[in-house]
């Protein structure tokens, strides 16, 4: 008795494994993707009322959130315009939304394996319409699923191969990837067809490759005023793009920092104009490269949190001036992950970035007598808060040296944007 007592008091002060009740939810995440959506845990609605338990037990789960944005120039002599006469965000106060809904459905309950179904829905409004134009339209839609027990994985439809490829969004905060979409990288607010397989040699190294219809090589303000919806096959003198992408990404654990390394190119068919010439014939062979690098440079709470710590990063992106307005694209990024013990999931991060316009482009300003610049270089701090299951709010500064595209006056050299927005999940 005196043993079978000790026993069970042994069995009832040794530590149980917590069920994590949202555990059932993972499966109808969107698959495919380089980043994590957040799951049912990390949302405004999580359970309530049991919608979501009902919708995944005959295999549906969803995801919505909105995303909101404002910025403005903060140095006086801003040369505040006209919407209309607005050259950059922030010249007046700007603010832009974006609304997301995605819908998935389970195929692996028919045997399917990781198979999944994946539509989505897209609403985005600007004050300043040059990024936009506000639209309402499809965002993706998606059919998912592996080979070879996950060596191969499958994912064709109507992509925003932004979330797919190159990875420039980092911890919540983002980065540009405009080198990317002059050369015809479909966006959330403009999904194209594209078929993406991605090989696995091991759970670290991949190659990825993606046959995607270009968006419009007269960039996405054009597309999506020609194809508001998304639901177009094509659109005016596109072609196709191919892209490709290597890597290699490791996930934090104890002792083991975070890596991610890749490198990609494209092949653009699409009929470009010739910045050296915008009067001739459009042409093809339009094309892009980069490559990033990510590494956690320090573990904060290696036992507890792995991720939590201070990464460091890099992003080189380039296209020929004769097609691109923008030929380079660099980035350099320092940022926290939990920076304090009491906000594990908040970030901090600092970006310095420098955009080169094309020499053809900039050489033509020039000659109509225009002020033109070579390079637009900016530095940004950003503090991203998680306030609730859901709910992140960020602020930020940017100094930013000729906010405008190669052109500019002597009013808008230099600005100061406050940067503020929210996320929210439901």
């Amino acid at each position: 008795m005196e043993k079978r007592g000790s026993a069970n008091g042994a069995a009832q002060t040794r530590p149980q494994k917590t069920i994590d009740p949202f555990q059932r939810y993972d499966n109808l995440r969107e698959k495919g993707l380089w980043f994590p959506i957040p799951g049912p845990a990390d949302t405004i609605g999580q359970d309530k009322g049991g919608v979501r338990s009902a919708l995944a037990d005959v295999g549906i789960g969803y995801i919505g959130w909105t995303q909101n944005s404002f910025a403005s120039n903060q140095l006086p002599h801003a040369a505040r315009s006209t919407i209309a006469n607005q050259l950059y965000m922030g010249q007046n106060p700007t603010f832009a939304s974006a609304n997301f809904m995605i819908v998935t459905y389970d195929l692996s309950r028919f045997g399917i394996a990781d198979g999944q179904i994946v539509v989505g829905a897209e609403q985005q409004y600007w004050t300043w319409d040059r990024p936009g134009p506000d639209r309402v339209g499809l965002n993706t839609l998606a059919y998912y699923q592996t080979f070879f027990d996950r060596t191969l994985e499958l994912k064709l439809g109507y992509l925003r191969n932004q979330n797919e490829f190159t990875g420039t969004l980092f911890g919540g905060t983002g980065s540009n990837m405009s080198a990317l979409f002059q050369a015809g990288m479909s966006t959330n607010a403009a999904p194209t067809p594209a078929a993406n397989l991605k090989y696995n040699f091991d759970a670290r190294l991949y190659n990825k490759v993606s046959v995607q219809r270009s968006i419009s090589p007269d960039g996405t303000y054009a597309h999506i005023t020609e194809n508001p919806t998304g639901l177009k096959w094509s659109t005016a003198n596109a072609g196709i793009l191919l892209v490709e992408e290597a890597g290699y990404k490791s996930k934090a654990a104890p002792g083991v920092p975070d890596t991610w390394l890749r490198a990609g190119v494209g092949l653009n068919s699409s009929r470009y104009t010739n910045l050296a010439d915008p009067k001739q014939q459009r042409e093809s062979g339009n094309n892009f490269h980069y490559i990033a690098a990510d590494r956690q440079l320090w573990q904060s709470d290696a036992l507890g949190s792995p991720s939590r710590g201070i990464y460091g990063g890099f992003s080189v992106m380039g296209a020929p001036p004769e097609h691109n307005r923008i030929s380079r694209y660099y980035e350099l990024r320092l940022y926290a992950k939990g920076p304090f013990d009491n906000r594990p999931s908040d970030l901090i991060a600092l970006v310095a970035t420098n955009t080169a316009w094309s020499k053809l482009a900039v050489d033509s300003a020039l000659a109509k007598g225009q002020l033109a610049h070579r390079d637009s270089t900016a530095v940004t701090g950003t503090y991203i808060a998680h306030l609730a299951p859901g709910i992140y709010a960020s602020v930020g500064l940017s100094y930013i040296h000729y906010p405008t595209s190669i052109t500019h006056t002597p009013q808008t050299e230099h600005a100061l944007n406050l940067l503020v927005s929210t996320l929210i999940f439901f």
